[in-house]
């Protein structure tokens, strides 16, 4: 599927109310297991979405359309959430990712890029050049990737109980 901005908010818009919709009111069991050492849980996946809206998709879209190649993205820290999040509960966490992602659509609707725009390149440590259109792309494929995470640690939690039925759920493999 070819880029575009309108399908992008779609995607992005959503998000928090679909996390806030399937983890909202579940017990700690749920939300705080992950799948082993250094992997995300339910919980930590949103603190995780709260430091990229904050330090990630916008900063490093105004890098490309201010200063294209010449200022590399500064290093982002993919585990931040783990201090930042500390002694909130998972529904402060859900809120304060609603509200900087609604933020963040209305300065990114408000951008009104074009495709020359789309095609202007930024300098990504360790990837290397990048386009706009990239980094866009990926914001929404990250949401999504970890909208599947959160469903197959969860769908983890009850391996052990399902018996002889695993074998058929693709998403307990992974």
């Amino acid at each position: 599927m070819k880029y575009s901005l309108e399908r992008s908010y779609q995607i992005l818009e959503r998000t928090p109310s679909v996390l806030k919709a399937l983890l909202t009111g579940l017990d700690d069991e749920w939300v705080m297991n992950n799948e082993g050492p250094e992997t995300f849980s339910p919980y930590d996946v949103i603190g995780h979405l709260i430091h990229g809206e904050k330090t990630d998709w916008t900063a490093r879209t105004k890098v490309i359309l201010e200063f294209g190649l010449s200022k590399p993205f500064v290093p982002w820290n993919r585990f931040a959430q783990y201090e930042e999040s500390k002694g909130k509960t998972l529904l402060q966490l859900l809120d304060e990712f609603e509200k900087v992602r609604a933020e963040n659509m209305v300065w990114f609707r408000s951008l009104k890029l074009t495709e020359t725009d789309l095609d202007k390149k930024g300098m990504h440590p360790k990837l290397g050049e990048v386009t706009l259109r990239n980094l866009l792309a990926t914001w929404v494929a990250h949401d999504l990737t970890h909208i599947a995470q959160i469903a197959r640690v969860m769908a983890k939690q009850y391996k052990e109980e399902m018996g002889p039925w695993p074998e058929f759920f693709r998403i307990l493999s992974f």
